[in-house]
């Protein structure tokens, strides 16, 4: 059995620090570039976060329903059938969370070439996999670890955003970088397809708060924490990335933040010579935390498909002292590293298929809530698990 040590405070660390990888520090470039309107920005940031917010008041009705490891597996189990959930395990094991997993861990390496420039493909490669294999190794001791791992490094990526969010605040000047606040300026020809391509990067920086769900299983009174935790890890994320988008208007006028994909670092830049590089290591830091949340949350779903004799049985084995899935953790890693060794020059279209899926399988899941709302009228008004299968 697996251990229930999760508290409200670190299932919600691991809700933001699912969302915040490198999205926020890259993506705003390219929406600004496609709504050149600071308002309209803003706009479009406020508008993925109540998407979100959708998603996770949702999920939060699912996972008070279903408070048990594997989140959107149990959710489209439980309301379309085994097949529904299966389907969905393979693809998080085969695609979604491996192709997830191989992409940050390249990222990762990437931005290690701030300490060694020269570095080539095979040693970033190495890089990518031996971070990948570290923190599979320290998540495999226990749950109480993996928390205070989530805790401390999502601790760091809400620190670096604060500072840049503090920094824009007292050191704007407005001779220097004007700031219109006017919804008349600038104003994109097509106004709902700039949105439209705006809201691609935000809905990609937003994403990832329902991996506190794969978890449940492990949260101290799962039925209110579980919930609560998604709640609250998307208005963090939300507000965080409303607050750090002002403080880079703030710092570099619009036209500058549309045509780069380093942001944050040209905004501290403006600052400190050395703004570039610290930015790059926050960068770092934030995808390295959220490595280490992929490598954790995941297997807890292959868990709960061997639990429901519908995966291999052995991916159900616990290890007796540290209470961990540990052959669900050692086969994601594996598959994860084969998908880093083999695929490296798709990884484009892998990641682009990774979100459709991912997309696809969570629009599944949540529709599920109005299956599962029928089943109450059935029942008369009573929820019976497993009782919406029987109903049809």
């Amino acid at each position: 059995m697996l251990q229930k040590k999760l508290t409200l405070y670190g299932l919600t660390m691991i809700a933001v620090g699912s969302c915040i990888g490198s999205g926020i520090f890259a993506t705003p470039g390219q929406i600004v570039s496609a709504v050149p309107n600071a308002v309209l920005v803003l706009g479009v940031w406020a508008l993925g976060g109540v998407i979100a917010l959708t998603g996770a008041l949702t999920f939060s009705e699912l996972g008070g329903l279903f408070p048990k490891s594997g989140g959107v597996y149990v959710y489209l189990k439980e309301a379309y059938g085994e097949l529904a959930g299966f389907l969905y395990g393979w693809v998080i094991l085969l695609v979604i969370n491996t192709g997830a997993l191989a992409g940050l861990c390249a990222a990762f390496a990437d931005y290690m070439k701030i300490f060694a420039p020269e570095m080539g493909e095979g040693t970033k490669t190495a890089i990518a996999a031996v971070t990948m294999l570290v923190l599979t190794g320290i998540n495999i001791l226990g749950v109480n670890v993996s928390q205070s791992l989530s805790n401390f490094f999502t601790g760091l990526k809400l620190l670096a955003i604060a500072a840049i969010i503090v920094a824009g605040f007292i050191f704007f000047d407005s001779a220097k970088v004007p700031v219109d606040f006017s919804l008349a300026e600038n104003l994109p020809p097509n106004l709902t397809t700039a949105m439209l391509t705006g809201l691609i990067g935000v809905l990609f920086s937003v994403g990832g708060w329902h991996h506190a769900s794969y978890v449940a299983g492990e949260a101290i009174d799962a039925p209110r924490t579980v919930p609560r935790a998604m709640f609250l890890g998307v208005l963090i994320v939300t507000s965080m990335y409303l607050l750090v988008n002002v403080a880079y208007m703030l710092l570099l006028p619009l036209d500058a933040i549309a045509s780069t994909r380093t942001v944050a670092g040209d905004a501290i830049a403006t600052l400190a010579p050395w703004g570039g590089k610290a930015v790059a290591v926050a960068i770092a830091l934030s995808i390295f935390g959220t490595i280490s949340i992929y490598t954790m949350s995941a297997p807890r779903i292959y868990y709960a498909m061997a639990e429901d004799g519908i995966f291999f049985k052995q991916l159900a084995w616990v290890h007796p002292r540290w209470r961990t899935p540990v052959v669900a953790m050692v086969v994601q890693v594996v598959w994860a590293m084969a998908v880093l060794v083999f695929f490296q020059g798709l990884f484009v279209k892998i990641i682009t298929f990774v979100t459709f899926m991912d997309i696809a399988f969570m629009g599944l899941a949540g529709a599920g809530i109005f299956v599962f709302r029928k089943s109450w009228q059935t029942h008369n008004g009573q929820f019976v698990p497993g009782a919406t299968r029987l109903c049809r």
